[in-house]
């Protein structure tokens, strides 16, 4: 199992209205690639209800609300797909991680969830995690 950061979702969703360049361009076709394996159900990953209201919150501008609802009760309804609820204190806890590792909130907070469920890969865009050493981030690019 691996842990789905919400970049993932945005790089595959996200319709830009301009012209991507090479870097963006391959970043967007390998997160429809790791999408395209979890609609098959070959892939087995884990997010949280923060994670998915981080797509919802930039989705919501390139997608129709039926489109971003289908999308979020698809993956509610997929066996391979773990989507957490957060408690106020593990977000606080992630707070606290977020200072030590020196990372923005939420990608501390998928990393408390991994510490926690002993998952050690996670597919993200996000550098920060090169720099935890028990992490490994994925795809590599």
């Amino acid at each position: 199992m691996r842990f789905l950061d919400a970049n993932i979702f945005i790089y595959a969703y996200y319709r830009p209205k301009g012209t991507l360049g090479d870097k963006e361009l391959h970043m967007k076709n390998l997160s429809k690639q790791i999408i395209e394996r979890i609609n098959k159900g070959t892939e087995e990953v884990m997010t949280t209800v923060v994670h998915l209201s981080e797509v919802a919150n930039i989705l919501k501008y390139r997608m129709s609300n039926d489109s971003l609802l289908e999308l979020f009760l698809g993956l509610y309804s997929r066996k391979n797909v773990i989507i957490k609820s957060v408690l106020s204190e593990e977000y606080l806890l992630a707070l606290e991680l977020a200072s030590e590792e020196n990372m923005e909130p939420n990608d501390a907070l998928a990393l408390h969830f991994m510490r926690n469920e002993d998952i050690k890969e996670i597919y993200t865009f996000d550098t920060n995690f090169e720099k935890v050493s028990d992490i490994i981030k994925l795809p590599i690019i």
